[in-house]
């Protein structure tokens, strides 16, 4: 899977390249994330304290962030780009190292056109969608972490405002703790998902042999069985998505909190001003969210992992030694 793209000698040129221009993008965004968050504290800053400021600095500053903005958004619209033109080159590479030991294989497995077609499509397009999330959560706490350890200075909330970097500390162990508890309460899905795409194969496939011939395929008795298999394991998967999505949904809400009601008591005991109040909360949520990043993502990352798994099976059907010239 990676082998094919990362390593092979017509490939791995375009492969490390292009991902060392997305990386620069993202660490370019990174640096307008921290000028957002110093923009937040000067601008709410000002708006505590009209009184000694005039309409010609509050113009400056909606200048200054829409200059950032559009910067942010050109460094967007360039890594989407660039990612989803890589991201089809690397399923170029995938696809066409695999045909020519696919066909030479006599037996093939579950769902072999699929697995090329579709599965190789949805790997890269998931582990373009995960893994740029991550390179981003990475650098996003390389960024933060500092700002956000000298934010935690204003904390007045007993037992914290002794801790140095307190608020780095409760982001951290927040994120473990919904991590974990991610991980036990969404246990099943991944194997769940990997016998959806077995069924939604089967019923695929009945289909498409009914194009060419239904007097022999696609008979309404055969459609009904296929699909109240589909029906099965679609319900059986809602249902163990039901309860990962109330908690995975219930733990983001309350988190969303959790930077007011430590620095709040800093604002209204004038510690703080609003300007630092708001700045630490966008820094709390960047840091949060980064190492939350495996929480947050876990649907994809379930998805990704079940794909993973059908294309290993696959490669050992067929035999697949990457060929690395």
């Amino acid at each position: 899977m990676f082998s094919s793209f990362f390593k092979s000698k017509k490939w791995r040129i375009l492969a490390w390249g292009g991902m060392l221009c997305i990386l620069g993008i993202n660490l370019f965004q990174t640096i307008l994330n921290v000028k957002f968050n110093e923009w937040y504290r000067t601008f709410y800053d000002m708006g505590g304290e009209i009184d000694k400021h005039t309409i010609d600095e509050f113009y400056q500053q909606i200048l200054l962030f829409i200059w950032i903005a559009v910067w942010f958004v050109l460094s967007v619209v360039a890594e989407r780009y660039i990612t989803r033109v890589w991201v089809l080159k690397w399923r170029e590479a995938m696809t066409f190292a695999y045909i020519g030991f696919w066909r030479k294989v006599e037996r093939d497995i579950e769902g072999s056109s699929q697995r090329i077609q579709e599965d190789i499509y949805r790997f890269t397009k998931t582990l373009e969608d995960v893994g740029m999330r991550i390179v981003y959560a990475f650098m996003t706490l390389f960024a933060f972490i500092p700002i956000l350890w000298n934010l935690s200075s204003g904390v007045k909330v007993p037992i914290l405002e002794n801790i140095p970097g307190g608020l780095v500390w409760i982001a951290l162990i927040v994120s473990i703790g919904g991590l974990g508890v991610s991980w036990f309460v969404g246990r099943y899905l991944p194997r769940l998902e990997y016998n959806n795409q077995k069924v939604e194969a089967a019923f695929r496939k009945e289909l498409v042999f009914a194009e060419e011939d239904k007097q022999n395929y696609g008979s309404e008795e055969k459609i009904y069985s296929l699909f109240d298999k589909l029906k099965f394991n679609y319900h059986k998967l809602f249902l163990h998505y039901l309860y990962f999505d109330a908690w995975l949904n219930t733990y983001s809400q309350i988190l969303v909190m959790v930077p007011y009601l430590i620095m709040g008591p800093g604002l209204f005991t004038k510690a703080i001003t609003l300007g630092v109040l708001i700045q630490t909360a966008n820094a709390f949520n960047k840091v949060r969210v980064s190492f939350s990043v495996f929480t947050n993502n876990w649907t994809t990352i379930t998805e990704l992992r079940s794909i993973h798994m059908r294309l290993k099976e696959f490669e050992e059907n067929i035999g697949y030694k990457p060929n690395l010239e």
